[in-house]
C-alpha cells in the first residue's frame, strides 16, 4: 500500500527539500564578499589613530567581517586612506592601489584624507580622490571610531550589491584611465 504525499506549497522547479533556499549566485557571492572584507590601512597621521582604536574590544571590526589586517595590498579588499597624504606620498599611495586585485573598495578616512583637512599648502594633496577613485568618505577631524564602522559598512553594502561584471564595464575602465590606472 503507497501513502502518496501532497506538497501544498510547490517549491520552485528543480529546488526543494528542508532547509533549502532558492537564490542566485550573484547574491550568494556579493554576500561572502561583503562579510569577508580584508582592510589594509594606509595611516600617515592623528586619524589612524583612530582606526586603531577601532580595532579594540569596544568597538571591534572584527564583528562586521574585517577581522583579519592586511598589509600586502595584494591580499587587501578595502584600503582605508587615514589621514594627510603629502605629494610625494602620492605616486606610492597609487602604487599600492594599483597592486590590490579586484573587486577594491577605498575609504578616505577624515577631513585630510578626503579635502587635504585644514593643510591647504602646496606639499599636502588636497584629498586622495585626486590620484585614486574613492568609495566612501569618513568625515571628522580626527573622525570617531564609531564614523569609520559605518564608512567600513557602506562598503559592505557596496560589495553586497555590487554586480560581478561591473568592473568590465566600460564606464568602470574609463573611471580607472581618468586616473591613469591600468
Amino acid at each position: 500500500m503507497s501513502k502518496e504525499v501532497k506538497i501544498v506549497d510547490t517549491p520552485p522547479p528543480g529546488h526543494g527539500g528542508e532547509g533549502f533556499f532558492a537564490t542566485n549566485l550573484e547574491s550568494l557571492i556579493g554576500m561572502a564578499r561583503a562579510n569577508s572584507l580584508w582592510p589594509l590601512p594606509f595611516a600617515t597621521s592623528c586619524c589612524g589613530i583612530e582606526f586603531m582604536a577601532m580595532m579594540n574590544p569596544t568597538y571591534d571590526l572584527a564583528r562586521f567581517g574585517g577581522e583579519r589586517m592586511v598589509f600586502s595590498p595584494r591580499q587587501a579588499d578595502v584600503m582605508l586612506v587615514c589621514g594627510t597624504i603629502a605629494k610625494k606620498l602620492a605616486p606610492i599611495l597609487k602604487t599600492v592601489y594599483s597592486q590590490m586585485a579586484e573587486p577594491r573598495w577605498v575609504i578616505a578616512v577624515g577631513a585630510c584624507a578626503a579635502s587635504g583637512g585644514i593643510f591647504d599648502t602646496y606639499s599636502v594633496l588636497q584629498g586622495v580622490d585626486k590620484i585614486i577613485p574613492v568609495d566612501v568618505y569618513v568625515p571628522g577631524c580626527p573622525p570617531r571610531p564609531e564614523q569609520i564602522l559605518e564608512g567600513f559598512m557602506q562598503v559592505q553594502a557596496l560589495a553586497k550589491s555590487e554586480g560581478l561584471r561591473r568592473r568590465d564595464l566600460p564606464e568602470y575602465k574609463a573611471l580607472l584611465e581618468s586616473y591613469n590606472i591600468k
